[in-house]
């Protein structure tokens, strides 16, 4: 609570009228400083957050310093921060000790009370016993978090990394160390090895000598380890704990001098969060103390605040900006000079990566090369960043391992296979342990069980050790090594801790071209499943669903309320309360602040918009107004008569596609994949006039060569015999076969499915007939769509709660319900979505009118149909 109204106060005072003023210049060099030289695009709330994250963990650091209990002072905890952390100990006591900003110090003297009323030391030590948890550090940087600031960690992609895992790492890089690289001490080894330092000597004062670069030969330890996103320390300590368990339990005498000459040396860190940089090192405090090591009253931990992903920063002359300065200078040594042996830990996983420097950029496009892709976003995510930054240490040292969690999307993507193909040049040898657990997938166990993921994500993850010995030949490709671990947490967790790299169970792989997947594959049926045709090669314009990049904003359920929020939005000055609720700023790839001022309200602009499955809003549709409208391909659907195929690139292992006559948002058939979106016609003056009516002419968006192949086989003549919608129909009817999907499978996660060409009349005209089924149900047009087998018979408000089925019946709230509800129709799938739940879970709060009612009705009639009839498919 203290934290909170600390940073609630810097906020505020960065944020007023007067921020200019004399007594906030102090504290806006400050926020600049940190902006220029750490977190570009860093916000006035962040570094209020930092600022607050840094005295109260600042504060936990001295106070479990403190060797008086009863007394406890902010000058006090300035200098008990102890001095193994510098920068931290400086940065504290320039903004708490000795020049405490006015306006927060109370809240400081508060924390002070707060503290004094804890022995802090006292707490950490005996805290295992009490909570049956094992890393005390870990538990008041969660709890912290979670009652000061929950989305801060998810923003930055920060997870904590399970014991189990962190632990199989560690013993996995030094059992490689051992047989890879025969180092018989493994991660303990102090051997040495001598490196070309680059300085500079200045020019004398009296001219003599001028500057000039000098080579100079140094001696540093072979096996420095680095974790490039430290987070709390944890792989850091671990890897402490695992050698003095292993190699030092029984020669304590010998320990202190090995951590000072052989141990701090060798264990490098980066980390951009201000708290969890705090916490690392407090944990390697404590950790050091714990196995009997005095500390140095001059040595620090190489753990330093930076990003990783930068090459340098530049110092901006002041007193706050050289603190970060010096701590980037030493954390640049480490980038430039060390030889980084072993990189270790677990990258943060966001898509949304704000980390573009130039440098990580350039490394970047290996992975990109050659790549003929719509979307190549996924390559931008922080964890491939990471994978490619500890792969240039690596490189750059000509051997060593890189041993990470991540996120485990790269082993099959697509997207990722000139990743992978990268990969396989750099390293000799590549371990893959899938631990699977990707909720957007509804991964289960092969034996039909629940399987979970070891975080509390919903991204699958893989434990992965890459490693170079140099001996590879340049242009041989690496082994791939794979191997499953399914089931739930716990039953992963425990095969971790059972078994070492050497003892798992793995499999070599053929990564060949052109996926070179980091999975097996089964592609038996490649020959038969290439004599399709391709649905991209079929339908000639198509393209991603409508990405608004502001939905609050630009969806309602209700046309008047967004008809008066946009008329809002574009004629008048809108109130901070408005800006903050809708978001009304700009953001790096969408500047909505500049459209809004070249946009005027038209009412035309308001359409209906296919945004769930059987879900339709309205959206203000203006392509000069929304982020991504996708006008060429959507134009041919406002005001016209026409049928949309939407389905994603992958991923087609759920149920098929999806069917739609209106524009189409960008979630519509799975909220994790692009859905594209295939028009049956196209209207060629529709780019030129949105509005005309449906009555203009349109054609068939069917490639002539495609479309008279199929006539060829079928002995019918395209557009005469058979219509561009009976196509459609028969393309609908397989992807919605069980036995077309298993049998096909690996090659609908690669690519958009090939249709098998028909050979017989009279099974295409069976499908087609199953087909347009399924589409008129799915559009909810179905004569049959009425006949409602459920009933409501129970009176009431009428408001969603809590959804749940019962025995054949859907309540809505605890009196009320839908009765003669199928178990197929409740849990069936629709790409992603369970729209019997969804469409529900969707409304919580809102009382269901008449019409509602009708239509939940009508797509459980849609949803048990499906389900009958998919199970009749088949050829």
């Amino acid at each position: 609570a203290k934290a909170q109204l600390m940073a609630n106060v810097i906020a505020n005072a960065l944020t007023e009228e007067d921020a200019k003023s004399y007594e906030n210049k102090f504290l806006l060099n400050q926020f600049t400083a940190f902006k220029e030289l750490l977190i570009h695009d860093l916000k006035e709330e962040q570094f209020a957050d930092i600022y607050a994250q840094t005295l109260a963990y600042g504060m936990f650091a001295a106070r479990y310093h403190d060797p008086t209990l009863p007394t406890f002072s902010r000058e006090e905890a300035a200098n008990l921060i102890p001095k193994s952390n510098p920068f931290l100990r400086r940065l504290f006591q320039e903004i708490a000790g000795y020049e405490v900003d006015k306006r927060i110090l109370w809240i400081i003297e508060e924390l002070v009370q707060v503290f004094l009323a804890a022995d802090v030391a006292k707490i950490m030590k005996t805290f295992g016993k009490s909570t049956k948890m094992e890393d005390p550090i870990i538990h008041f940087y969660e709890t912290f978090l979670a009652a000061y600031n929950p989305a801060l960690r998810k923003a930055r992609g920060v997870w904590y990394t399970p014991k189990p895992v962190v632990q199989f790492i560690v013993k996995g890089v030094d059992e490689l160390l051992k047989t890879e690289f025969n180092l018989a001490q493994g991660l303990a080894n102090t051997s040495k090895t001598k490196i070309t330092l680059q300085t500079t000597n200045k020019a004398t004062a009296d001219k003599r000598s001028k500057i000039q670069n000098v080579a100079i030969e140094t001696e540093i330890h072979k096996v420095q380890i680095l974790d490039p996103a430290t987070g709390t320390g944890t792989f850091l300590a671990e890897t402490v704990q695992f050698i003095y368990d292993t190699y030092f339990s029984k020669m304590k005498g010998m320990w202190n001098g090995y951590v000072q000459k052989d141990l701090i040396p060798r264990l490098n860190g980066f980390e951009l969060l201000m708290a969890s940089y705090a916490m690392a090192h407090l944990k390697m405090d404590m950790l050091l103390a714990q196995t009997g090591y005095t500390a140095q009253d001059n040595q620090r931990f190489n753990i330093f605040l930076t990003n990783s992903l930068e090459e340098s920063h530049q110092d901006t002359q002041t007193f706050f900006s050289a603190l970060l300065s010096d701590e980037a200078t030493e954390a640049n040594r480490i980038k430039k000079d060390a030889p980084v042996m072993v990189v270790m830990g677990n990258p943060p996983y966001s898509v949304s990566s704000s980390n573009n420097s130039d440098w990580i950029k350039a490394l970047l496009m290996d992975y990109k090369k050659d790549l003929k892709e719509r979307n190549i976003q996924p390559l931008s995510d922080d964890y491939i960043k990471f994978i490619r930054f500890a792969q240039h240490f690596v490189d750059k040292n000509g051997e060593g391992i890189v041993a990470y969690i991540s996120n485990n999307s790269f082993v099959d993507g697509i997207i990722h296979r000139q990743m992978r193909k990268n990969l396989m040049q750099s390293f000799d040898k590549i371990y893959i342990v899938d631990l699977h657990g990707n909720a957007k997938k509804k991964e289960t166990a092969p034996d039909g069980g629940a399987d979970q993921n070891v975080f509390d994500i919903m991204q699958g993850v893989s434990i992965n050790f890459f490693i170079k010995t140099g001996k590879k030949a340049e242009n041989e490709l690496g082994k791939i090594y794979h191997a499953d671990l399914y089931g739930k947490r716990e039953a992963k967790y425990d095969v971790l801790n059972d078994n070492t790299l050497e003892t798992l169970n793995f499999t070599q792989l053929d990564a060949q071209e052109p996926n070179f997947f980091f999975v097996p594959k089964d592609f038996s049926e490649s020959e038969e499943y290439e004599k399709g045709f391709k649905l991209d090669e079929l339908f000639e314009v198509f393209s991603g669903g409508i990405q608004t990049k502001r939905d609050k904003l630009f969806l309602d359920s209700s046309n008047n309320n967004l008809e008066d929020r946009i008329f809002k939005l574009l004629s008048t000055d809108v109130s901070k309360d408005f800006r903050d609720e809708f978001n009304i700023e700009n953001s790096s790839s969408y500047l909505l602040l500049e459209k809004i001022k070249k946009s005027f309200y038209n009412k035309n602009h308001i359409v209906k918009i296919s945004y769930y499955p059987f879900d339709d809003v309205f959206i203000y549709y203006d392509k000069e107004l929304i982020g991504r409208p996708f006008y060429k391909n959507m134009s041919n659907f406002v005001n016209k008569d026409n049928i949309g195929l939407v389905m994603p690139k992958q991923s087609m292992e759920m149920n098929g596609c999806l069917v739609t006559t209106k524009i189409s948002g960008q979630k519509l058939f799975n909220a994790y994949d692009i859905n594209y979106v295939f028009p049956l016609y196209l209207y060629p003056e529709a780019s030129s006039d949105l509005f005309s009516p449906s009555g203009t002419e349109r054609i068939p968006n069917l490639d002539p060569l495609i479309l008279a192949k199929i006539g060829e086989s079928l002995g019918l003549v395209p557009l005469e015999d058979f219509s561009p919608e009976d196509l459609l129909d028969y393309i609908y009817a397989v992807l919605h076969t069980p036995s077309y999907r298993e049998k096909y499978k690996a090659f609908l996660k690669i690519d958009f499915p090939r249709v098998p060409y028909p050979q017989e009349a009279s099974l295409f005209w069976a499908l087609v007939s199953k087909g347009k089924d399924l589409r008129q149900y799915h559009l909810l047009s179905h004569a049959q769509t009425d006949n409602f087998a459920t009933q409501y018979p129970q009176d009431g408000d009428n408001v969603v709660e809590k959804p749940r089925f019962e025995d054949g019946k859907v309540y809505i709230n605890a009196q009320q319900y839908f009765e003669g509800v199928p178990l197929a129709a409740w849990e069936f799938y629709i790409g992603g979505y369970q729209p019997a739940q969804k469409w529900l879970k969707d409304r919580k709060g809102i009382a269901l009118g008449y019409e509602d009612i009708l239509h939940y009705q009508r797509i459980i009639v849609a949803l048990n149909a499906t389900h009958q009839i998919m199970q009749d498919l088949d050829f």
